[in-house]
């Protein structure tokens, strides 16, 4: 598993959609999520350290497993099948660890409440993981050296050219700026 850290939350000015976007902690691969829009605010009001009047549902989430004696350790972005990203929540409670399926919006949302690591599997980065070209600041094209470290088969590049398009269309420039 690779530790990952939250880059930035984007939206693609062609279609309002949000995206978040890990960033390898030592190393330089992005990993560009889709998430809805109260995720993506959920996730950003706890970044910027936004009060607000009442539990948002990721606050009443961690409230809820705090009550009940147990901990959150980490997150997982354990696997991506048919464009759609899947993760765990990793709880430690009674003595053990468990793990709770989710989705990866929502995990990071506990994740930035709980103050616990982000993960992601080597196959998830393989598959989607993105580089930037050092000159251009744009994402390297698809298929080659750019996308991850592995070899993906032509059938997975077809299924996921929706993807790939969409981040190709965000300007990725300023991913380390403002920080």
């Amino acid at each position: 598993m690779i530790e990952m850290i939250i880059d930035s939350i984007r939206m693609s000015l062609m279609n309002y959609q949000r995206v978040v976007i890990l960033k390898e902690k030592d190393a330089e691969r992005y990993l560009p999520i889709w998430i809805g829009p109260a995720e993506a605010d959920s996730i950003a009001v706890k970044l910027q350290d936004v009060t607000v009047p009442r539990p948002l549902t990721h606050d009443l989430l961690r409230n809820v497993i705090d009550t009940l004696g147990a901990t959150v350790t980490s997150i997982v972005v354990c696997d991506l099948r048919n464009d759609t990203f899947y993760a765990k929540i990793i709880l430690w409670a009674n003595d053990e660890n468990m793990e709770i399926d989710s989705r990866p919006s929502d995990a990071i949302a506990l994740a930035v409440r709980a103050k616990v690591p982000i993960y992601t599997e080597e196959s998830v980065l393989d598959k989607a993981g993105i580089l930037l070209d050092k000159e251009s600041g744009k994402p390297l094209p698809s298929g080659g050296e750019g996308r991850g470290k592995g070899k993906v088969d032509e059938e997975e590049m077809r299924r996921m050219s929706a993807f790939v398009d969409f981040i190709d269309t965000l300007n990725m420039e300023d991913l380390d700026k403002g920080k």
